[in-house]
């Protein structure tokens, strides 16, 4: 090759990497700026788990309220509070929209994930039209939607997971620096929020299909015992310290804390009732039954990815030879073994996330190879016939897709409500109903907050939040005693009675704004029933 033409070459390839370069920082630009401008769009997050524990959590780490209060939040309490931090910050430092807009932003690099994602995953068959396909798809799941520019942590851990699944589906040149990388990453999100395992048993199933199985398994399970130690080891230590239960109130059949009852607490209101009601759940959602979720969605990405794997199944039987490589069954392996281990776990749409992300992917990717199995038609005779049955498919899915609501304010009518000038003084609340942690952070500083109304941990006679009540009510504060419960719930006042305490009607009840527009908190005066 002679030195004109060499230079060429070099030039032609520093040009190629640039323009590369260039689309990269474009596609992140523009997930950010999806993310932060949706976030502006639907307004301030006020869901039922930021009232709950979200925000009750962070706080009580940062002012020692873990030895002073009782529960606040009911069973949640106790949950890892180091992946609520960044969104605490930003919400309490930045003025509003912008703290949430930069969350959301973050949640928006989800979608430059799955467009690296489907690049090297699909290949080949990674064309404009697809790669734009996936990323439709993507975008308009519902549930990682619902979540933009919110205080769930789903949609933010999903980053971490996809990419360690992404490492585990290329893992070709460097195996073992990839598996243990995965490890890591789908570890530390695990050790942030456990229903994430769900995605571990994913990534290890798929490395059954790998070259060397046992090896890979192996390394990612050591990565997972290490990135889940960094992010949540520190906590199970505090958590069995004060509880006997490293991961509080869960599996306390195996840990038995002496503080809630032993056994295995699951959340199974949405659990499927038999194998056929399991496998229609795609279909429930496809005609928006929400089973999954409180709130209304519909999505259909799921009911396409049942119907084109039974397809696939079917051609392949016909043909009898393959129609995925082992790159493609890798990733089918690692979405049916997730989806399984969510569906027998807990059924909860939220923590789904991962899985709607990465239909878009599969979606395309088994579109593309169906079509490659059929043979030479009118459908394969060139790229234009299946790009634009790709694109059709992609739009068609995100038109039909609803995302759920968990509660939002106009950003005209931010939440800071005003404090009557009866609770100025410290006082000891007893919660009545959930969520009402939130408000905890909005009283004077020195006040005591016990709640008795959570049945997944009722208060055990003579344990340690029995006894720290008890303690409280020998220690009075100036503000009296006090309960808190939301404005037509069912009367719970009888949780009171065990330490003996009824309503002081001499004085009346204040209100405060709920953080859900229309709803209302009252706080109402106690007295012990000696007094009385």
């Amino acid at each position: 090759m002679s030195l004109p033409a060499a230079d060429r070459l070099r030039r032609s390839w520093r040009a190629k990497q640039r323009g590369n370069a260039l689309t990269a920082i474009a596609v992140v630009v523009c997930s950010m700026l999806a993310g932060a401008l949706y976030t502006l769009a639907i307004g301030e997050d006020v869901n039922w788990d930021w009232q709950n524990y979200h925000e009750y959590n962070v706080w009580a780490v940062l002012n020692g309220r873990y030895g002073v209060d009782v529960v606040p939040p009911g069973f949640q309490t106790y949950f890892n509070p180091l992946v609520y931090f960044p969104v605490y910050y930003l919400r309490h430092v930045l003025p509003a929209p912008y703290g949430l807009m930069i969350i959301g932003a973050v949640h928006g690099l989800n979608l430059a994930l799955i467009c690296l994602f489907a690049r090297l995953v699909l290949r080949q068959a990674a064309t404009i039209a697809s790669v734009a396909a996936v990323v439709v798809i993507a975008a308009s799941g519902p549930m990682a939607l619902s979540e933009v520019g919110t205080s769930f942590s789903d949609v933010l851990l999903a980053l971490p997971v996809i990419a360690g699944c992404l490492l585990i589906l290329v893992a070709d040149r460097r195996p073992a620096i990839c598996v243990l990388l995965a490890g890591l990453l789908i570890g530390a999100a695990v050790g942030l929020k456990l229903t994430n395992v769900v995605y571990a048993i994913g990534a290890a199933a798929a490395l059954l299909v790998s070259a060397r199985p046992l090896q890979a398994i192996t390394l990612l399970g050591i990565g997972g015992i290490v990135g889940a130690a960094l992010t949540g080891g520190e906590w199970c230590l505090i958590t069995w310290r004060d509880t006997g239960n490293p991961i509080f109130p869960l599996f306390n059949a195996l840990f038995q804390s002496s503080e809630v009852a032993g056994v295995n607490l699951m959340d199974a209101q949405f659990m499927p009732h038999g194998v056929l009601d399991a496998l229609a759940y795609p279909f429930y959602w496809l005609i928006g039954d929400h089973r999954g979720a409180e709130h209304p969605f519909r999505d259909a990405r799921f009911a396409v990815v049942m119907v084109l794997l039974v397809l696939g199944l079917w051609v392949r039987a016909r043909r009898k030879s393959a129609i995925l490589t082992r790159g493609d069954v890798q990733l089918v392996v690692l979405f049916a073994a997730s989806y399984l281990a969510w569906l027998g776990l807990f059924s909860i749409q939220r923590y789904a996330v991962v899985l709607e992300l990465l239909c878009g992917p599969l979606i395309v990717l088994l579109l593309a190879r169906l079509a490659a199995s059929v043979g030479p038609t009118w459908l394969t005779a060139s790229p234009r016939p299946l790009a634009a049955l790709t694109l059709t498919v992609a739009a068609a899915i995100a038109a039909w897709s609803q995302p759920a609501d968990w509660w939002h304010r106009p950003w005209s009518d931010v939440y800071r409500p005003k404090i009557a000038h009866e609770l100025d003084q410290p006082a000891t609340y007893f919660i009545l109903g959930k969520p009402l942690a939130y408000i905890a952070p909005q009283l004077p500083s020195e006040s005591r907050f016990y709640l008795l109304a959570d049945i997944a941990v009722p208060i055990v006679p003579g344990g340690i939040f029995d006894q720290r009540i008890r303690a409280g009510l020998k220690a009075p504060l100036p503000g009296g005693v006090r309960e808190l419960h939301m404005r037509g719930d069912p009367d719970r006042s009888a949780l009171l009675d065990h330490y003996e305490l009824t309503s002081d009607r001499s004085r009346p009840c204040v209100t405060i704004e709920g953080a859900r527009p229309g709803t209302v908190i009252e706080s109402c005066p106690l007295i012990a029933r000696t007094a009385h």
